[in-house]
């Protein structure tokens, strides 16, 4: 598997510099829920520090982990589509700190600036199509059962 694509170190100096205007650090202590499938996307954060894992409610009693993700790694990127709900739950594994961005202020930004909107949505993209991999790879493991040929 390739390595993760880091958001912030993807993006041209001055573009970074433009959507770190609109940073705000946070902070969210262990085993704190950052959001829940399904709720309102309207922000998305660059982990500093710490451990979150995103998880997806398989059955009405069961959670799994899909992705853990760290420093550098983007959570959340729901708000750049509609309908604007998160596909998964979030979770602090540790205590984190992040810088946060309110999605209507970077939209904005973005159509201000198509340049770092055509980045910033490239880019996106890609730590999606990264994380998509992973995850299959992650399903296969869990799923396929052990000793036995591919389903």
């Amino acid at each position: 598997m390739t390595e993760a694509i880091k958001l912030l170190p993807a993006l041209p100096p001055p573009q970074r510099e433009r959507l770190m205007g609109l940073a705000r650090e946070v902070s969210f202590p262990e085993d704190t829920r950052i959001f829940e499938a399904g709720g309102t996307a309207d922000r998305f954060w660059v982990i500093r520090s710490g451990a979150v894992s995103l998880t997806q409610q398989v059955t009405s009693l069961r959670q799994v982990t899909v992705a853990s993700l760290g420093s550098g790694d983007l959570l959340g990127w729901s708000w750049l589509f509609p309908p604007y709900a998160w596909d998964f739950g979030a979770e602090a594994f540790s205590p984190v700190r992040a810088y946060e961005f309110d999605a209507s202020s970077v939209l904005a930004l973005c159509e201000a600036d198509p340049q770092l909107g055509m980045v910033l949505v490239r880019t996106v993209a890609e730590i999606l199509a990264h994380r998509l991999e992973n995850t299959r790879g992650r399903l296969m493991e869990h799923y396929t059962p052990h000793g036995r040929g591919v389903l």
